[in-house]
């Protein structure tokens, strides 16, 4: 990664989504202008040129649903010794994160440097929260952001990892974070993890409402009981007038519905303006993906923990894990394909707070370079990426 950046920077002949060669001017960190591609175009005096070579140019992709602070990326394998469900490996990462020195700065750092190299120019991370580690996990994020030199996009998700109310003291901590500058506060599984889901979401969202942060639940739980917490998540985001404000991250219980009810959970989710993010993984129920976009319920993508103690799994690449969506999704058809790019990049927008996204005027200069014919191609091969820009600066 060079770290450099120059006040102008003139990327030349890319195709922007597969189109027609253009010519891409950055100013200041932003898209200046898009236009067509002309060989004879003077170089910006003061600045840099970079030669395209004619590669399928994509904006910069955005991981939805992180958890920088758990990893333990760069470092000795670590194998895993935890129960394989949720309360095991809530309880297997609090008996020895400690040992290993998580959360760390060195190993969130090496982390970003691989996303950031594989792409990934904008992130939404999950932070625990906890008695045991306060909120020094968010500071620990913020200072290997800061320490990448890569002008990335963070949105911090103050996240109760080991419960909320069944840990007293918790309740305290989301609403200091909130206070202090993070993003969300999240939650998780209400029934199942506090045994109180209305407690849990009524105090969720109240802190939320108060502090005017977002709201990120973790939604584990499947069939009627799922269904049910959807229900109370969407009657509290009515209630508070917090529509763009609420996530469901996971929300399998979507996948275990009849037909007609799943269809008008959808529509109700749209309605409400909740976002559903997936981390596309291989043994849950499948998300409705073609149902939810179709209504315009904002869905992101994300890698979830990557090599930490919940599981030794995860190379970060958000590209190979748009090609893994795809296929559970059935998407088949280049315009099926190119939509699930589009969810992977322009439209995860929101997630980390940015009106626009994408190869544009006025957009951040976060582009991606690859060798592929076209965007379907791009995402089953999920090829090198030749060149990425984040914010304008150079980082492959």
């Amino acid at each position: 990664m060079s770290g450099a950046q120059e006040a102008t920077v003139l990327l030349t002949n890319v195709r922007p989504w597969g189109g027609a060669a253009s010519d891409i001017l950055i100013e200041e960190g932003v898209i200046a202008a898009v236009e067509p591609h002309d060989p004879a175009r003077p170089e910006p005096a003061g600045g840099e040129t970079i030669d395209g070579r004619g590669l399928l140019a994509l904006p910069g992709l955005v991981n939805a649903h992180a958890h920088l602070d758990k990893s333990w990326w760069g470092r000795e394998w670590v194998p895993y010794g935890g129960e394989a469900t949720t309360q095991g490996r809530i309880a297997h990462e609090r008996a020895h994160r400690d040992e290993l020195g998580i959360p760390s700065p060195d190993s969130t750092l090496q982390l970003l440097r691989a996303l950031v190299a594989q792409g990934t120019t904008a992130f939404r991370s999950h932070v625990d929260v906890d008695l045991g580690v306060g909120l020094r996990g968010i500071a620990v994020v913020r200072e290997a952001v800061a320490a990448l030199g890569v002008p990335v996009a963070l949105e911090i998700v103050a996240f109760p990892q080991d419960g909320v109310l069944r840990r007293p003291g918790v309740l305290e901590l989301l609403d200091r974070a909130a206070a202090e500058g993070a993003d969300h506060v999240g939650g998780l599984d209400p029934a199942l993890i506090d045994r109180d889901p209305v407690g849990q979401l009524d105090a969720l969202f109240e802190i939320a409402d108060r502090r005017g942060v977002g709201l990120d639940i973790h939604l584990h739980e499947g069939g009627e009981l799922g269904a049910f917490e959807y229900d109370l998540i969407l009657e509290r985001t009515r209630a508070l007038g917090l529509a763009g404000r609420v996530n469901v991250a996971h929300g399998f219980a979507i996948g275990d519905l009849p037909a007609a009810r799943q269809r008008a959970l959808v529509e109700e989710l749209r309605e409400a303006g909740v976002s559903i993010t997936t981390v596309a993984p291989i043994n849950a129920s499948r998300l409705p993906l073609a149902d939810l976009r179709a209504a315009g319920v904002p869905v992101g993508l994300g890698t979830d923990g990557i090599r930490d103690l919940w599981g030794p799994y995860g190379d970060g690449d958000l590209l190979r894990l748009a090609t893994r969506l795809a296929q559970l999704s059935g998407a088949r058809r280049d315009e099926e394909l190119t939509d699930v790019v589009r969810l992977a990049t322009s439209d995860a927008a929101g997630f980390v707070g940015r009106p626009v996204h994408d190869l544009v005027a006025g957009a951040p200069a976060d582009v991606v370079l690859v060798d592929a014919q076209n965007v379907p191609e791009a995402l089953v091969l999920a090829p090198t990426r030749e060149l990425v820009l984040a914010g304008g600066v150079r980082v492959v």
